[in-house]
């Protein structure tokens, strides 16, 4: 019986931004910081980060120092949503999507377990198979 080596992933290594936003995570002291590689999932993004913060405030205070990291690098964000309420603050900075939340926002939504669950299905076959055919009377 012969078995067949499985190719390995080569681990993943944090690109620049996603050094910068996490950097900047951790000096707002974002609770519960998690990175998920979504490459091979979607084709919006290679990563998403979420993050909590402890009150609306945090939330976006959060959120206002990876939008002035990013800046401050040279990449302006695509688009930032939810900063009126502050209970869920989307920052698109195109390779990186960041998710800051409040606690009981992300429990309610379990991001990380959507995410994580995703496998890319594998795609079916183009060819048709001439057995499946039936002749024509």
């Amino acid at each position: 019986m012969t078995t067949t080596a499985r190719p390995r992933r080569t681990p993943r290594r944090n690109s620049a931004l996603e050094k910068q936003v996490l950097a900047a995570l951790e000096d707002m002291k974002a609770v519960n910081v998690k990175l998920l590689d979504v490459r091979g999932q979607t084709d919006i993004t290679d990563a998403m980060i979420v993050a909590s913060g402890n009150s609306d405030r945090h939330v976006r205070a959060i959120a206002d120092r990876v939008i002035e990291k990013a800046r401050e690098s040279g990449r302006r964000p695509l688009g930032v949503e939810g900063t009126r309420d502050s209970e869920w603050v989307l920052v698109d900075l195109q390779d990186v999507l960041v998710h800051v939340m409040l606690p009981r926002v992300r429990e309610f939504y379990a991001i990380e377990q959507l995410w994580e669950a995703v496998t890319p299905a594998p795609r079916p076959s183009r060819r048709r198979s001439t057995a499946a055919r039936a002749p024509a009377p």
